[in-house]
């Protein structure tokens, strides 16, 4: 840049007055607006409400986001447990010996040697044995056997999203 064309302070302040001087005459348009036709001005500030909440609510981007679903499960095939909707990478994964109580009291929790059975680690190899519908959703549970660690053998049902 040459120093003619830096600007001046002088062209920096009478830039700011004409800042200045429009704002003022929105604020008196805008009253003088309120004072003679109070229905237009509030319409006015209710369309540029309306306007911004049709713009903060319109969605993002087409983007797909990736989500966790229920695999087509196949009896005799060989799956492994992984907590679905854990946070907790070593989260367990709960097997149950009636589908649908998986929030429900479990008597066989009593027992502390089949209650270490009853929540599995992840990565824990079973089986598919069968399938159960539950609240409308098709084969919400899968019926599993274990076929690795000291609960090798057991039966029961996990959520079929914890079976991948």
């Amino acid at each position: 840049m040459t120093d003619s064309e830096k600007p001046t302070p002088e062209a920096s302040n009478s830039s700011v007055d004409e800042a200045k001087k429009t704002a003022t005459n929105l604020v008196s348009t805008a009253l003088d607006l309120k004072q003679n036709n109070p229905k237009l001005f509030f319409g006015a500030i209710g369309a540029v409400v309306v306007l911004l909440l049709a713009m903060t609510m319109s969605g993002g981007s087409d983007e797909i986001l990736a989500t966790q679903g229920i695999k087509n499960h196949v009896v005799g095939q060989n799956y492994v447990l992984r907590g679905a909707n854990s946070s907790d990478a070593n989260g367990r994964v709960r097997i149950v010996a009636v589908p649908g109580s998986v929030a429900a009291f479990d008597d066989s929790e009593e027992d502390p040697k089949e209650q270490a059975c009853n929540h599995l680690a992840p990565e824990t190899q079973v089986k598919a044995l069968g399938f159960q519908d539950f609240a409308g959703k098709k084969n919400a549970f899968v019926n599993v056997e274990v076929l690795s660690g000291n609960c090798k053998g057991k039966r029961g049902w996990a959520l079929a999203i914890d079976v991948q």
